[in-house]
C-alpha cells in the first residue's frame, strides 16, 4: 500500500494547493490559471499510478502511466505513421473540404430562400444520423484507405459548420443593412465589409465544433475497414492482442492532436474576433 499512500498524499495536498490558488487574490492570472489544470492532471497520473501499483491492477485492465510512458516513447515509429494516417490524411483533409463546403454552401443558402428552406431541414435530418451507420456505407464507395475516412469527417463537420455560417450571416440588424444600402453598397461589398465580419464568431464557434468532430470521425471510421495503420485500426487491433499499453499510447496521442487542433482554432479565432465581446478581457 505504500504507492497507494503516497500517491493519496500527493493528491490531497496537490488539491490544497489548488484550492489556495483559486481563493488567492492572483486567481485570475495567466501563470495561475496555467498551473491550476496543470497541477490537477499531474496529481490525477500520479493518483491512476499508485491506485494501479498499489492496488496490483493487471496491466490488460488498466496500464500504469509509467508503463503507458514506456510504450510511447519506444512504438514513436508506428503512433507517427498512425498520426499521419489518421490526423494529417483523414481529419484534415476532410476537416478542409467539409469546413469550405459548408462555408460556400452557406452563402448560397443565404442568397436563396428555397435553399434555406429544402437544405437546412435536410442537413438537420443528416446531422442525427448515427457515424456508426454512415462510416460503413462510405468505406465501401471510398475504399479503406484514408479517402474513405475523409469522407466520413466531411459529413459530420459539414452541417454544424453550415448552420453556424448561416445563423451567423443573418446577425445583422434591418438598421445596419439600410445603412450600407445608403451608400450604395452592393451584395457583395455588404457581405465582405458587414456580414461577413460579424458572422465571424459564429463562424469560429462551427470551426471549433468541427475540430472535435473531425478527429472522432476518423478514428471511427477505421473501425470499419482500414489498411493496416491509423489510430482507429491500431486502437482496435490492440485491443484484440491485450496490448493495452499501446492503446492508451494511441488514446494519448489523439488527445494531443485534438487539443492543439482545438486551440490552434481558438487562437485564431482571438486574433480575428478580437473587437467581439467575448474576447475581451482575456490575457
Amino acid at each position: 500500500m505504500t504507492w497507494l499512500g503516497i500517491a493519496l498524499i500527493f493528491w490531497l495536498a496537490a488539491w490544497a494547493v489548488n484550492v489556495a490558488l483559486a481563493r488567492s487574490r492572483y486567481h485570475n492570472t495567466k501563470p495561475v490559471r496555467l498551473i491550476v489544470p496543470l497541477l490537477f492532471g499531474g496529481s490525477l497520473l500520479v493518483l491512476w499510478e499508485g491506485l494501479v501499483r498499489g492496488l496490483g491492477i493487471s496491466p490488460v485492465i488498466l496500464p500504469a502511466p509509467s508503463v503507458v510512458a514506456q510504450t510511447f516513447v519506444t512504438s514513436t515509429d508506428i503512433l507517427w505513421a498512425d498520426f499521419t494516417q489518421t490526423v494529417l490524411k483523414g481529419a484534415l483533409s476532410g476537416y478542409a473540404i467539409g469546413c469550405l463546403s459548408a462555408f460556400i454552401a452557406a452563402i448560397a443558402i443565404d442568397r436563396s430562400a428555397f435553399l434555406t428552406r429544402g437544405l437546412l431541414p435536410i442537413g438537420n435530418f443528416v446531422a442525427a444520423l448515427p457515424i456508426v451507420g454512415i462510416a460503413p456505407i462510405l468505406v465501401s464507395w471510398f475504399g479503406f484507405d484514408w479517402q474513405s475516412k475523409a469522407a466520413v469527417v466531411v459529413v459530420m463537420v459539414f452541417f454544424p459548420m453550415l448552420v453556424n455560417t448561416v445563423q451567423g450571416l443573418r446577425e445583422t440588424d434591418q438598421m445596419q443593412r439600410d445603412l450600407m444600402h445608403t451608400y450604395a453598397a452592393g451584395y457583395i461589398t455588404t457581405l465582405t465589409k458587414l456580414r461577413l465580419p460579424a458572422a465571424m464568431p459564429f463562424v469560429f464557434n462551427g470551426l471549433k465544433i468541427a475540430a472535435t468532430l473531425a478527429l472522432i470521425g476518423a478514428i471511427v471510421a477505421e473501425y470499419f475497414g482500414s489498411p493496416t495503420r491509423g489510430m482507429g485500426f491500431r486502437i482496435s487491433t490492440g485491443v484484440g492482442s491485450l496490448s493495452i499499453d499501446l492503446v492508451w499510447a494511441e488514446i494519448f496521442v489523439a488527445a494531443l492532436a485534438g487539443s492543439g487542433f482545438y486551440g490552434a482554432v481558438a487562437l485564431i479565432e482571438r486574433a480575428v474576433t478580437f473587437w467581439h465581446p467575448s474576447q475581451r478581457g482575456r490575457a
